[in-house]
């Protein structure tokens, strides 16, 4: 069977004084893996995954990776976890240091299965504001606040006064636009 590269997302925090702010987020972004494929080799320079999955339906496929890390990580410090959507690990960072790494891997190539993880991204001069969070790897919900996610007002006076104004009102239930697309024209 022939192996596929999965996508793989990633991104960083770094920090001089705090371990558990000192780590590469990294995400095997595939669903329905055969967990008793999986295989997740962590070095203190590199780190190899290799797994079947079937996503999406389709028949079942190999994927592999192997990457040398651009700075040593601890792996006994490091955790991972397999869900129904993908493979997550944090992987904590050796060297403290405030710098980000510039890229994931030791060499300058340009890997196309490699991408920035924007959703935990976190630029450099912003990372002391950024909430705490390990991303599922502990137990709970961390700090998340549901009402700021849902766009909600939690603030009821502040919405109690609001008005909407006359052109947004219902005037007596009947909207122009509910009654579904105009007639057909003839031929």
């Amino acid at each position: 069977m022939m192996s596929t590269h999965p996508e793989v997302l990633w991104a960083q925090r770094s920090s001089e004084l705090d371990d558990s702010k000192n780590v590469i987020y990294l995400t095997v972004s595939l669903p329905n893996i055969d967990e008793s494929s999986l295989k997740y080799d962590l070095t203190p320079t590199s780190i190899k995954f290799e797994a079947d999955a079937r996503p999406s339906n389709a028949e079942t496929k190999h994927y592999e990776f192997s990457l040398d890390l651009y700075d040593d990580i601890i792996p006994e410090l490091s955790k991972h976890k397999l869900t129904s959507r993908s493979f997550t690990a944090v992987l904590r960072k050796k060297n403290k240091k405030l710098e980000y790494w510039p890229r994931l891997t030791k060499e300058r190539l340009k890997t196309l299965f490699i991408k920035t993880d924007f959703e935990k991204w976190v630029d450099e001069d912003e990372q002391d504001t950024a909430p705490d969070d390990d991303f599922g790897m502990g137990e709970g919900l961390g700090n998340m606040d549901f009402s700021k996610m849902l766009g909600g007002d939690t603030d009821e006076a502040a919405t109690a006064g609001a008005s909407i104004p006359e052109d947004e009102a219902e005037s007596d239930g009947d909207d122009d636009d509910d009654d579904g697309p105009p007639p057909l024209e003839d031929a």
